[in-house]
């Protein structure tokens, strides 16, 4: 059996490869984690034994099985010696305690932000090497979210560090403070942007962008951002962001910032998983305006090389056909420090091609999962106390304080019409101050 480090140097390289690399690679390499983390990882190999199936017993990567997400909660699901962790995400719908919280060591680390740097490049920012071949300006970036400063062992906040730094000029900028939302940065970055020419990459919850947009529509106050512009939003499942369906969601980014569509990219996220997976849209028009030739589609989530997703029956856990309703299970050689497989209670369906839709968070009615999803959307920082607390704190802050400013309506810039362009401790700290901070106002 390879080392943990060979193991995951045989993992970088998958992902260093790309969307675009062969996933004949992924099921020799994923039976080899299930033999290693199967050895390493007590929790995981008793679940494993409990229902007879050892890396003696499996010949396919399907066979592997799944973690359910609960079982996070109750557990340190660690692959490697504990002590060595780095980094701690809160699992989805816990509070704050040490079973409820996943761990990577600086390996498993490093893995997650290079196959979310990957995703990103793919999916947000597929114009980027293009543009710098070009020498045209890149988006500034614009991020609703903690900065790591704020929030320090926050997985989120450090990945959007990692997106700033590395996709965003230099004026890029998180617009999160401890007093809220700073709405008078954010309206001037989009004024900036329509004097300028300068893209704008905005990055954020989709509930923090529906009470913006709504907040700017009530007021007549609207922007034509430049081309290139984009949106990458988390959240907003089950088909409705918010109060809005995915259309009216569309129509209002289109006429509060001019930008379509296509350059609204939905982001599926969770603790338990390394890898995010992204909507489609940006990536194929922008190859078919490079005139690579890809086929336009629709709308939905596509799992890497190094990634696997199925669909399964919510009562019997076996895999559905397409188009089927179930539960979501991924398998993601990136969690080398967990485990390959987690069964989640997200609702979904699968395409033909591998790629997938999500419905919702699954809900239970009478001792039974039901395929209707639960009312209440999940968003993208965990369906926990705290980040839900953080969540409504931001949308609060948005509400509050578009009511406070003095911006009025005005015609968009026309010189820049058609411009040329793409967790954890401390956040209970960080709304608690952010709750005193607008109380003194």
């Amino acid at each position: 059996m390879r080392s943990r480090e060979q193991l995951g140097a045989a993992v970088h390289q998958l992902i260093a490869a790309g969307v675009a690399g062969d996933p004949a690679d992924f099921e020799p390499l994923a039976l080899e984690l299930f033999a290693y983390q199967y050895q390493a990882n007590e929790p995981y190999r008793q679940f494993c034994d409990a229902r007879g199936v050892t890396p003696e017993s499996v010949s396919r990567w399907d066979e592997i099985p799944a973690f359910p997400t609960d079982a996070f909660k109750r557990e340190l699901v660690t692959s490697f010696p504990a002590e060595e962790a780095v980094m701690a995400q809160l699992t989805s719908g816990t509070t704050a305690n040490r079973r409820g919280q996943i761990y990577r060591d600086s390996l498993g680390k490093e893995l997650v932000f290079a196959a979310n740097r990957v995703m990103t490049a793919a999916y947000l920012f597929p114009d980027f090497e293009a543009r710098e071949a070009a020498g045209l300006p890149r988006c500034r970036v614009l991020i609703l979210a903690p900065s790591p400063q704020m929030a320090p062992s926050m997985g989120m906040a450090m990945g959007m560090e990692e997106t700033r730094v590395r996709f965003g000029a230099d004026n890029s900028q998180f617009l999160l403070a401890r007093s809220g939302i700073d709405i008078d940065a954010m309206v001037a970055a989009l004024e900036e942007a329509e004097a300028s020419g300068q893209p704008v990459a905005f990055i954020g919850g989709t509930g923090a962008f529906v009470y913006f947009l709504k907040a700017c529509q009530k007021r007549g106050l609207r922007f034509q951002l430049p081309t290139g512009s984009r949106i990458g939003d988390g959240g907003g499942y089950r088909g409705r962001f918010g109060e809005l369906d995915r259309q009216q969601y569309y129509d209002l980014v289109q006429g509060v910032l001019g930008i379509d569509a296509d350059h609204c990219v939905n982001v599926l996220g969770m603790a338990e998983s390394a890898t995010n997976f992204f909507e489609n849209t940006l990536r194929e028009r922008t190859l078919n305006e490079q005139g690579q030739g890809a086929p336009r589609t629709e709308r939905r989530l596509i799992p890497p090389p190094w990634t696997r997703t199925q669909v399964v029956d919510p009562m019997t856990l076996q895999p559905l056909a397409a188009g089927e309703p179930g539960l979501l299970r991924h398998y993601d050689l990136a969690n080398l420090p967990t485990v390959l497989g987690v069964q989640s209670d997200n609702l979904g369906v699968m395409l033909e091609d591998g790629s997938f839709r999500i419905l919702g968070r699954a809900q239970v009615i009478d001792g039974q999962v039901s395929l209707l999803p639960a009312e209440r959307t999940v968003g993208p920082m965990g369906d926990n106390k705290i980040f839900r607390f953080l969540e409504t704190y931001v949308n609060f802050s948005i509400r509050f304080k578009m009511g406070l400013s003095r911006r009025k309506a005005r015609q968009p810039n026309p010189l820049s019409m058609g411009a040329d362009c793409p967790c954890g401790e401390g956040i209970e700290q960080l709304v608690e101050q952010g709750d005193k901070d607008n109380h003194k106002r």
